[in-house]
């Protein structure tokens, strides 16, 4: 039988070329490790006897290094090859956390060695981020490029999911260490599937602009658009509040009220749950008024907070965090289409480094401000107060009309609307 005659085999979907392909396998290989990192970060401070203020300030040194030099590594993935930035960026991660890794299976790491080893993780993910996103956003193109952002996080969010349940079950069973190793180990396989990466379909930049000249296009690229600052302020509140309560007290009342690192990684998995929920939702559904629809589930983001204050038992709590995960999902994928049906290619990753350091730039306060504020307000206040500040900022950012009202692009708008970068379609 020659190959005319042979059955057709599966063919990928239109819009799932060799770079989304690429991209999604080794987003699948990253949180698989990097869920259970998180989780395995905390635990390792607290098994060394630290206490809540010291998680957060863990946690404050990785997200620090982000807010320095995020928009520097905007500006550079738009201006060199962007695979080349992040595979440099995954082989930061992956020394940095077999670092971590080896000081916790020796025995007694300090907490500054492991602040700073954080932060050079942190600091590979400032370049990294906008680098990938940009990546990912030029990767799809047309009407389908909502389904193929909604593929690519259910892939991505699914091994998170096992990433999470898996790592929580490691810190108990193994312990943080060898968790930590084996996110050293998927960052190494991760940078070698980037590598392959073609940038060929990038026009070259244009030369003579300086790194100052780049960023302050990007910059007016966001302020030009009311729908993209107000969200990114309101994400600057939201990430801050939610990054504390997940991050410094969730540990902490798993702990000392739902039985340890087990049963927190498993509300971690049940919103990884939700996100591959949410994921494969938005498959189907496309939300006309993008940013509405998005914007409206950002709410539930205050239910883990709440839920945490009471606290309520592991069941509940698990519960809360899928829905969450749902909820998000619907912001994640609208919030993509967005940027990619409305910022010009060559502008995405700086724009999303903007984006990126809106959303980060007040959690290393939060974090550091996390175990003071327990000890002056209590941690049942504390994350009362998280849970009442996503609210209140979510509302505020609905005054916005462009949020109301930016609307998807259909094919026959889209083939006689403007470029990409131009004002947006609302609907009135």
């Amino acid at each position: 039988m020659n190959a005319a005659d042979s059955p057709s085999r599966p063919r990928r979907p239109s819009w799932a070329g060799r770079n989304y392909t690429l991209l999604t396998a080794a987003a699948v290989v990253t949180n698989l490790g990097s869920q259970g990192a998180l989780i395995a970060a905390a635990f390792a401070v607290l098994d060394e006897g630290g206490d809540g203020g010291d998680v957060g300030l863990v946690a404050a040194a990785r997200t620090l290094p982000l807010v320095l030099f995020l928009l520097i590594g905007g500006a550079v993935a738009d201006r060199l090859p962007r695979h080349r930035v992040m595979v440099a960026a995954n082989t930061l991660n992956c020394v940095s956390q077999a670092a971590f890794a080896a000081l916790v299976l020796a025995g007694e790491p300090q907490l500054w060695q492991m602040m700073l080893l954080t932060a050079l993780g942190g600091t590979g993910q400032a370049f990294f981020n906008p680098a990938a996103e940009g990546m990912l956003l030029s990767s799809v193109s047309g009407e389908q490029a909502g389904r193929a952002f909604a593929m690519f996080r259910l892939a991505m969010h699914g091994a998170g999911l096992g990433g999470a349940a898996l790592g929580g079950a490691m810190v108990a069973v193994a312990g943080p260490g060898w968790v930590l190793a084996v996110d050293a180990l998927a960052f190494a396989v991760a940078g070698g599937l980037r590598a392959f990466l073609d940038v060929g379909h990038i026009p070259p930049r244009v030369p003579g602009t300086g790194l100052l000249a780049d960023l302050r296009e990007g910059w007016r690229e966001v302020v030009g658009r009311p729908w993209l600052w107000a969200v990114v302020a309101q994400f600057s509140v939201v990430v801050a509040v939610v990054g504390a309560a997940e991050a410094v007290y969730g540990p902490l009342v798993a702990r000392d009220s739902l039985g340890g690192a087990g049963p927190w990684g498993l509300a971690l998995a049940a919103f990884g749950a939700g996100t591959v929920g949410g994921a494969l939702l938005m498959m189907r559904w496309k939300p006309r008024r993008l940013l509405l629809a998005g914007t409206l589930c950002v709410f539930p983001l205050a239910l883990p907070s709440a839920a945490l204050a009471v606290p309520v038992p592991v069941g509940a709590l698990c519960a809360v965090m899928f829905v969450t995960g749902v909820a998000i999902e619907v912001f994640g994928v609208s919030w993509m289409t967005a940027l990619h049906q409305e910022i010009p290619e060559d502008k995405l990753s700086r724009v999303s480094a903007y984006d990126w350091f809106g959303s980060i730039a007040m959690v290393p306060l939060a974090t550091a401000l996390a175990g003071p504020a327990e000890s002056v307000f209590g941690r049942t206040e504390s994350l009362w107060g998280c849970a009442v500040l996503v609210v209140v900022v979510t509302a505020a950012v609905l005054f916005v009309p462009d949020v109301r009202n930016l609307t998807r692009r259909t094919k026959e708008v889209a083939q006689g609307a403007p470029a990409k970068g131009t004002p947006a379609h609302f609907e009135s």
